[in-house]
């Protein structure tokens, strides 16, 4: 990458941590291995890959064997899996719009499903949430209401106590 790489050579141990060197540019070696020092978020934000689909043949089963539910933006597929834990996989099609809408698309999804307190009693399910053309023209909002309302049908994902899963707006 081009450009500012960090403070100067001449900058203080204290000045370079604090302009995000951390301690390897602080002069002490960073005691995290390198995968945690990569990521963006602390690991109890993410959604680990084991919740993920990543094969292709887990996305065509759930298409081929799976039940459907349509919602306005989306239409999930899920069908049951062994691994005891549900796993969620997003596809889209070029009708939705550029590959920066669907990929902005795709995020929204994952932050929704991430987010949403249902997941931790959802069965044991692989699902497939594929966005609608429709969903190119949506906002946040709507494509949230629609995942929540086929989320919230799926057995053992009941919401308790009527509590927000999380803001409207999505986070900066």
């Amino acid at each position: 990458m081009r450009g500012h790489s960090g403070p100067p050579a001449s900058a203080a141990p204290e000045q370079a941590a604090a302009l995000g060197g951390g301690a390897a540019a602080a002069g002490g070696a960073d005691e995290r291995p390198s995968s945690a020092r990569r990521l963006s978020r602390p690991l109890g934000e993410r959604l680990p890959p084991r919740e993920r689909l990543r094969r292709r043949a887990d996305y065509l089963r759930c298409y081929r064997t799976g039940r459907r539910r349509q919602g306005a933006l989306v239409i999930l597929y899920l069908v049951p899996n062994a691994l005891g834990h549900p796993r969620i996989g997003i596809t889209t099609s070029r009708k939705v719009g550029n590959a920066v809408g669907r990929h902005r698309l795709k995020r929204w999804v994952k932050e929704i499903y991430r987010r949403w307190h249902g997941r931790g009693g959802l069965a044991a399910v692989d699902l497939v949430a594929h966005l609608k053309p429709e969903a190119g023209s949506a906002g946040f909002g709507e494509l949230r209401g629609d995942l929540l309302g086929l989320l919230g049908g799926l057995p053992g994902g009941r919401e308790r106590g009527g509590r927000r899963e999380m803001p409207r707006e999505m986070p900066g």
